[in-house]
C-alpha cells in the first residue's frame, strides 16, 4: 500500500456580530491546478520553522488585512482539494481550522489570491464552502452560535 502525502494548512473562521461568516473569492488565475471559482475562508500552508500562531496571524493579516485577537480550535479536517506539486504527483491538504475573534469594525484589504470578499449566513457559507470542505467540517459549522 501507498501512503499519501500532506501539507499543513492553518485556517481562520472569522465571525462578525450578526454571526455571519467572512469567506474570500479565490483568485484561480494565482493557483496551479484548480480550474474553478470557489470562495474559502483565510489562511494558508505552514512555513517552516513558523508555529502555528504566527502563521495564523499571518495568513489572515495578509489575505484581509485584519488582525486575529483571540482564537480557538474549531476542528481538523481532510481538503476535499488535492495540490499538484509536480506533473504526476500530488499532496493532500490537513487543516487546522480556528475560530477567529478579530478587531472590529475593520476594512477588509484582498492579496492578489483573492478577487473578492463577503459576509454570508451560515447556511449560504456552508454551501459555498462544501467544494473544498468535507460534509463533516459543513455539518459542524452548520452548528455553530
Amino acid at each position: 500500500m501507498q501512503t499519501d502525502k500532506f501539507h499543513l494548512g492553518i485556517k481562520a473562521l472569522i465571525f462578525n456580530k450578526q454571526n455571519q461568516v467572512l469567506l474570500l473569492q479565490v483568485n484561480i488565475k494565482q493557483l496551479t491546478g484548480e480550474i474553478r471559482e470557489y470562495w474559502d475562508i483565510p489562511g494558508g500552508r505552514i512555513h517552516r520553522g513558523e508555529t502555528v500562531d504566527e502563521t495564523l496571524k499571518r495568513e489572515v493579516r495578509e489575505e484581509t488585512g485584519l488582525s486575529v485577537e483571540k482564537y480557538e480550535l474549531f476542528d481538523t479536517i481532510i481538503s476535499n482539494i488535492r495540490i499538484p506539486i509536480s506533473t504526476n504527483e500530488d499532496v493532500g491538504l490537513i487543516l487546522f481550522v480556528y475560530k477567529c475573534t478579530t478587531i472590529m469594525p475593520a476594512l477588509v484589504v484582498l492579496s492578489n489570491e483573492h478577487v473578492a470578499y463577503k459576509w454570508f449566513s451560515l447556511q449560504e457559507a456552508t454551501d459555498l464552502l462544501a467544494i473544498k470542505y468535507p460534509e463533516q467540517f459543513t455539518r459542524t459549522l452548520m452548528l455553530t452560535k
